[in-house]
């Protein structure tokens, strides 16, 4: 369910028309539904409701402070993985006890901002990253809560550069490792072992997956608790797929009675990572229609969205729906939706019927509120989209749109004479 709809044949976001925030606001921006997102995070987080749990969104889909206020106000928490991800949920309001720690590659600096932040837990990803929080706890003088993060083998059937649960990916230790990995915790005298942690992709469409890693990871509870290792915690990540196109995910109910059968008897309380299944179809990039060009094997709409603010569909070859914000009784043409950053991989969709296009008309690209302005950049040295949160019939920049001095800030040309 989303708020984006036609009227008129005017496309809307909640009560504000979209021609409104292109006009007022300018072109590209982010725009969210207030609405959707509410929604999306409390259909998930209910789906829960009768076992203890505790659903931390994966703000590397999206980590706008308004956004993440949002959820802090309905009772959610955040996983992060760096420390600026640590700052930014605490500059929205984020509890400490709500937050744990994901991630390959914690530095020093990371680990001991986390530890004195007092968050909830860490999600070891290595036996030296054991070591290493260890001995920053020590040096702090404090214990670190802590899980393992279990890689149990499981094809999530998704794209290879968002698959993590397999053997040849960077994350987590396998099963077998993570046995001897928990007897060592438990031997370290500045950690303390909370639980048990396993993500194994995202863009999931199918629930065969998290159940057969669920029954993997019950496989290992069972062995830690006759080793005397309590489990208090299992935080079983996200991955929850959304539609983009033809897709057909589950429902988060469904998702949760397959996870909750297979749970049966297990006391511990649950943590979730959802990260697109709730903002993915709550935003939009917004984007005006720049030039048209012919070519003598292709026609083009080149718009002034690039691969810098939705980089998804050159990265992964992702499908974004693209509608137009007023419909039009033009002839339907076959295009490739471009921007302009000099690379041939600039597009946002290729060989796609739209209704023909003038200059001045915008677009909306369709579900881009995950992973599209947190993955944005300055190639090219383009200033990085603004960000509006609808709100029934009120919108709010809740990220101006950067400026070219934004672009040069903390820069400086030394004197070489």
């Amino acid at each position: 369910m989303h708020h984006f709809r036609y009227e008129q044949d005017e496309l809307y976001c909640e009560k504000v028309p979209l021609r409104k925030l292109a006009d007022q606001v300018g072109t590209p921006s982010y725009v969210y539904s207030h609405a959707t997102l509410k929604h999306h995070f409390t259909v998930f987080d209910n789906a829960f409701s009768g076992v203890p749990h505790l659903t931390c969104f994966a703000m590397k889909a999206s980590s706008n402070l308004a956004i993440l206020n949002l959820f802090g106000s309905l009772g959610g928490g955040v996983d992060i993985v760096s420390g600026g991800e640590l700052y930014r949920a605490r500059r929205a309001g984020i509890p400490a006890d709500r937050i744990v720690y994901s991630g390959v590659g914690k530095t020093v600096q990371e680990i001991d901002y986390a530890l004195k932040e007092n968050i909830l837990m860490f999600n070891i990803e290595s036996d030296l990253e054991l070591e290493a929080i260890n001995t920053r706890a020590g040096e702090l003088g404090i214990r670190a809560r802590i899980a393992l993060r279990v890689n149990p083998d499981v094809d999530p059937k998704t794209h290879p550069y968002i698959s993590t649960g397999l053997k040849k990916n960077k994350f987590g230790i396998d099963i077998e490792g993570a046995l001897r990995s928990y007897q060592r915790a438990r031997e370290l005298e500045h950690v303390e072992i909370m639980g048990v942690d396993c993500h194994i992709g995202s863009q999931l469409t199918d629930i065969s997956p998290f159940v057969d890693a669920l029954r993997r990871l019950r496989v290992l509870i069972e062995r830690l608790q006759d080793m005397g290792i309590a489990v208090h915690y299992l935080d079983l990540g996200g991955g929850l797929g959304i539609v983009y196109d033809q897709e057909s995910p589950p429902h988060p109910h469904e998702y949760a009675d397959a996870i909750l059968k297979e749970l049966e008897g297990l006391s511990c309380t649950l943590i979730f990572e959802p990260g697109r299944v709730i903002v993915g179809n709550a935003g939009l990039l917004l984007t005006r229609v720049l030039y048209t060009k012919k070519s003598a094997s292709k026609d083009f709409v080149i718009v002034d969205a690039g691969m810098n603010d939705l980089v998804r569909p050159s990265l992964y070859g992702s499908y974004h729906q693209i509608l137009p914000v007023v419909k039009s009784d033009r002839d339907m043409q076959v295009v490739d939706v471009v921007g302009p950053i000099c690379e041939s991989g600039d597009f946002l969709a290729r060989e796609r019927g739209l209704p023909m296009v003038l200059p001045g008309d915008s677009l909306a690209v369709m579900s881009a509120g995950a992973y599209g302005f947190t993955m944005s950049s300055n190639y090219n040295s383009r200033p990085r989209a603004s960000e509006v949160l609808v709100r029934d019939d009120q919108y709010f920049v809740i990220r101006k749109r950067e400026t070219h001095e934004d672009l040069v800030r903390g820069e400086w040309i030394p004197d070489l004479t």
